[in-house]
């Protein structure tokens, strides 16, 4: 011992094993955090999915103060109060939705009390493309029939047909309102608050350099997700504009709806494309008696589709903002369990802004990495 403490310095002296620092963490505890780690996350989904009028409301607010914050923002610079500048844009926004709504909600509303007339005509009129079809399956049912041990067993069909169908039609409307007022109360007090939060998160900061880096990580946040929801909402605008003025052209009744149908659907990568193809081929169907008009109607919106989704949403939008594409099938289909219709609208913003805070925290880089597209677009 005495041999030892000659090889040290001066003043040094051998310090007894840190018994608990020197043994690694053990692969139970491993597993322990990375159980609760997926319990919680767990926990948080199921939360976010019972608290789905509480949370998408405040999520697509959060969205739009983040759109229409810079308005507010440049108004404050000529002495227009916050509050004042909120009030304004709401009233134009609601005006304008409510302007919209009165003006689609007639033609909307008729085509939906003729869905069951416009399905049962569209399938007699597509009765060419649908017979080999229901040849294939037949032969199918014919093999299947030939290959089953137990022929004599047959299900019987139990139809149960909901007769309060209205009523079910008034609670979704009534919950559409309730969470559409919601989201515009919540809209106001976030555009009039201004740079609140941001000032209350400076201020909790304990140094300066923390508090340089919060307001930097913050502004460049908002400023990239405003500049990809803007110019995402622009290219929708403008895919809604062709495709109703093609279905203008080749004599589609109600135009301007299949238009703002095209807009809306176009914020659901891929789902929403097939949609609107179902709905103005349908449409189509019943109003003209040419399969082969019929059939340019859906060819002329999924080619507007895909000119958007392969050339126009990469060259302007750029790969640095794009998603894997698994990662948005995937986003689909979690946010579509958590809050519906409503959650595939806003599951690929979320994650672009999910992208985004990650890119800018060292720690959650990987996972900006993992959620991004292939560089080169490729």
């Amino acid at each position: 011992m005495q041999a030892v403490d000659s090889c040290l310095p001066p003043g040094d002296k051998p310090r007894p094993p840190n018994i608990q620092g020197d043994i690694p963490p053990s692969g139970g505890q491993t597993i322990r955090s990375v159980a609760l780690t997926g319990l919680f996350i767990l926990a948080l989904l199921y939360t976010l999915h019972l608290g789905q009028v509480v949370f998408l409301p405040l999520t697509i607010a959060v969205m739009l103060s983040v759109l229409l914050a810079p308005i507010p923002r440049w108004l404050r610079r000529i002495h227009v109060p916050e509050p004042v500048s909120a009030t304004l844009l709401l009233s134009i926004v609601v005006f304008g939705l409510g302007y919209g709504m009165t003006f689609l909600a007639e033609p909307a509303a008729g085509w939906l009390e003729k869905a069951p007339h416009v399905f049962r005509e569209a399938e007699y009129k597509l009765r060419v493309i649908k017979k080999p079809m229901q040849e294939l399956s037949k032969a199918g049912e014919l093999i299947a029939t030939a290959t089953t041990l137990d022929e004599a067993k047959k299900v019987q069909k139990v139809e149960i047909h909901n007769g309060i169908w209205p009523a079910r039609m008034f609670t979704i409307t009534s919950e559409l309102l309730m969470g559409g007022a919601t989201m515009l109360i919540l809209l106001f007090f976030l555009l009039s608050s201004g740079d609140l939060f941001l000032e209350k998160l400076v201020k909790i900061l304990p140094t300066f350099e923390d508090k340089k880096r919060a307001v930097e990580i913050v502004r460049e946040i908002e400023h990239r997700l405003a500049r990809y929801l803007v110019t995402v909402s622009g290219i929708n605008i403008a895919l809604g504009i062709a495709v109703g003025v093609g279905m203008h052209l080749l004599g589609m009744p109600n135009a301007p709806l299949w238009g703002v149908m095209a807009a809306m659907l176009t914020f659901i990568p891929y789902l929403g494309h097939m949609i609107g193809v179902s709905v103005v081929t349908l449409v189509a169907a019943v109003t003209f008696d040419d399969l082969g008009q019929i059939l340019t109607v859906g060819g002329l919106y999924w080619a507007l589709a895909v000119i958007e989704g392969t050339l126009v949403n990469p060259m302007i939008v750029g790969h640095r903002l794009e998603l894997n594409p698994v990662i948005i099938v995937v986003a689909l289909m979690l946010w579509g369990w958590i809050w519906g219709i409503g959650g595939t609208f806003v599951a690929v913003p979320l994650m672009v802004g999910v992208k985004i805070f990650c890119d800018h925290i060292e720690p959650l880089a990987p996972i900006g990495e993992f959620l991004g597209a292939r560089e080169g677009g490729g």
